[in-house]
């Protein structure tokens, strides 16, 4: 951790917390809920039916929306290791993060302009918000060791994801309430109150973003930019990879994390269209489940950094796991309304747990005395969108192949059992007292 003054820590550790808040409502707003809803209501207006003509070639909507949030990962897989290492080399973490976090805002609001006649447009919108959200994400998460003390991780991992569940559900409810009164707010009916939405949420990511924005320490190990920055980025890259490659512990748990976030990222990118297609579940109430997941997800995120406080990590990943296996099972049975609800808490429970603590065990396995925090983040990171690009595609293919999507989500069980598998495998630290540290400075 860099040394921070006593007052200034807990600033800077607010701050970093409140990017989760600022650009969690992409996750809730563009996709998990009103704009899958939005895209697969305006694309059957369009054709009548679910096939839909995208550069000429026919294919079902919600397939291809499947393959638009593989494609957009799969991007950020490609170029955010060599990203991460000119960031590390020329201390330019900071930089990259702002330059991702205006990209997908600006995609946000170009959704505004998306009425189901362009597709094309749609997508590009959506593939270039997708990036800006998961490349930002990277940089974000490399500031967690830089900020805090290993102790610090497991909460303060917690307290970034439950504030973007409170801030996104703050701005699902008010697009709600615009959505289901339009009238009130000047607008002509629910699908131009739904287009605004993607324009105040696009507002309103860069607007809070400029909270990290000001904090963040900008290149705190004084590190110079040079003209072979690409250069120097290739090889702070492969360095960090050969790192990587020698800690066993570290592959298992990458290994772990890869399966089990093939089912939870295709989970959550995907629920709303699930309750849509398989249940008929009209689009206030696919709303109001997400809204239900994303306030018990406040809770399970630190109900789980406690248990990883008192039994370690590893058991409160396996036991998370563990349910995500219940609830993919339990999917493929689910027929009723109220059945939907009780999966949706369940998920919730979960939901926040699995990804703040990923983030923090991860943490806790990196080097401390390395300064390349983005660099082996971007290992993570590529690890994550590898899972998405994956568990959305094979969602995708299962649905194309047997024309259920109930298969697709029973076939993401199997993701987890083989995460479990790996997970069993390693031995997580438990948060270390540390006897020696840097004193820090007082106000």
């Amino acid at each position: 951790m860099i040394s921070l003054k006593l007052g200034s820590k807990k600033k800077v550790q607010t701050a970093w917390a409140m990017y989760d808040w600022a650009n969690s409502v992409y996750s809730l707003v563009i996709t998990s809920t009103i704009f899958p809803v939005y895209f697969n209501s305006v694309t059957k207006s369009v054709t009548e039916n679910d096939v839909v003509s995208f550069f000429g070639f026919q294919i079902v909507n919600t397939v291809l929306y499947s393959y638009s949030i593989s494609f957009s990962f799969l991007v950020v897989a490609l170029i955010s290791p060599l990203l991460s290492g000119m960031a590390d080399s020329g201390g330019k973490k900071l930089l990259f993060m702002k330059l991702f976090a205006y990209l997908g805002s600006l995609a946000c609001i170009g959704l505004f302009f998306f009425d189901g006649s362009n597709l094309e447009y749609g997508i590009m919108c959506s593939i270039l918000a997708s990036i800006g959200y998961a490349g930002s994400i990277v940089f974000y998460n490399a500031f967690l060791p830089e900020i805090a003390d290993e102790s610090e991780y497991d909460f303060l991992s917690a307290r970034g994801f439950a504030l973007g569940y409170i801030g996104s559900v703050i701005l699902l409810v008010a697009n709600l309430l615009m959505i289901e009164f339009p009238g009130y707010f000047g607008l002509s009916d629910g699908s131009q109150a739904a287009r605004w939405s993607f324009l105040i949420t696009g507002i309103w990511w860069a607007a809070f973003s400029q909270i990290p924005f000001k904090y963040l320490p900008d290149n705190p190990y004084k590190k110079k930019v040079s003209k072979s920055l690409l250069l120097k980025g290739y090889k702070e890259i492969r360095s960090v990879f050969r790192e990587v490659r020698s800690q066993k512990v570290m592959n298992r748990f990458l290994a772990a994390f890869l399966f089990y976030s093939m089912g939870v990222q295709t989970v959550m990118y995907l629920a709303a269209t699930f309750g849509d297609k398989e249940l008929g579940l009209p689009g206030d109430k696919l709303i109001l489940t997400i809204l239900i997941i994303q306030l018990v997800a406040i809770i399970g995120s630190y109900l789980f950094a406690y248990i990883s406080k008192v039994h370690g990590n590893r058991l409160s990943l396996l036991i998370m796991v563990f349910i995500w296996i219940v609830i993919c099972v339990g999917a493929y049975f689910v027929y009723h309304e109220y059945q939907f609800y009780a999966l949706a808490f369940v998920v919730g429970m979960v939901m926040g747990g699995i990804q703040s603590q990923s983030r923090s065990t991860y943490s806790k396995l990196i080097p401390t005395e390395t300064t390349d925090h983005a660099s082996y983040f971007s290992f993570y990171d590529v690890t994550e969108k590898i899972a998405i690009v994956i568990g959305t595609f094979s969602y995708g293919l299962i649905e194309q192949i047997t024309g259920n999507m109930r298969n697709s989500s029973l076939f993401l069980g199997l993701f987890f059992v083989v995460g479990i598998g790996f997970l069993i495998l390693v031995k997580i630290p438990k948060p270390q007292v540390e006897l020696a540290k840097v004193p820090l400075a007082h106000d």
